[in-house]
């Protein structure tokens, strides 16, 4: 993949958090839509999930299509749990800690047993979800929200593995450092 097409997939990836930031989340309209741009809303999120997708184009095989999976499944418990008012201790670090290991598992190609490796995604899943869940707004659809959220969980999974199948191994690392450093950087910002 050359940088022309890197820089287009960015935009194309890149754009609804824009748009999300701009637009804001209103409870009358808090339903599918704003499901959808909720991933896009925040960096962690956003970071982590692509994550995922490279990550598992490293991994290759039935790790393509389990570990997003896994991902979105255990996201989807996650926020049933967060919209029913159970917190996570630390959530926020933990979120935080699954951008900066999901970047360090691209930099360093690590390939993980397909199970461990589904615990692991599914895991950080968890505080994803947890997180999402306590976030949706109280006047949303919560079946049209969910759905939303999945669909752009989805959808950032599968830029990840597109992008994680055309690049090449120097750009994939790159692409990982700099997830693992944004991470490190959510981190500090705990610890400050």
């Amino acid at each position: 993949m050359d940088i022309k097409k890197l820089a287009l997939l960015t935009i194309a990836v890149a754009a609804p958090a824009a748009w999300a930031h701009g637009q804001g989340v209103h409870t009358h309209d808090a339903g599918l839509i704003a499901g959808m741009l909720h991933p896009f809303s925040g960096l962690d999120h956003l970071l982590a999930m692509v994550a995922v997708g490279l990550w598992a184009a490293q991994q290759g095989g039935r790790a393509l299509w389990v570990l997003p999976l896994s991902f979105v499944s255990a996201m989807a418990v996650g926020a049933m749990l967060g919209m029913s008012g159970v917190a996570f201790a630390g959530m926020e670090a933990g979120i935080a800690l699954s951008v900066l290991a999901l970047g360090a598992l691209v930099v360093l190609r690590r390939h993980m047993l397909l199970p461990l490796a589904v615990m692991l995604t599914g895991g950080f899943a968890l505080f994803h979800g947890v997180a999402h869940g306590q976030e949706m707004p109280l006047a949303a659809s919560p079946w049209g929200y969910g759905f939303g959220m999945l669909a752009a969980t989805i959808l950032l999974h599968g830029a990840g593995v597109l992008a994680g199948c055309k690049l090449r191994q120097l750009y994939l690392g790159m692409a990982g450092a700099a997830i693992s450093l944004a991470g490190l950087g959510m981190l500090a910002n705990f610890a400050g």
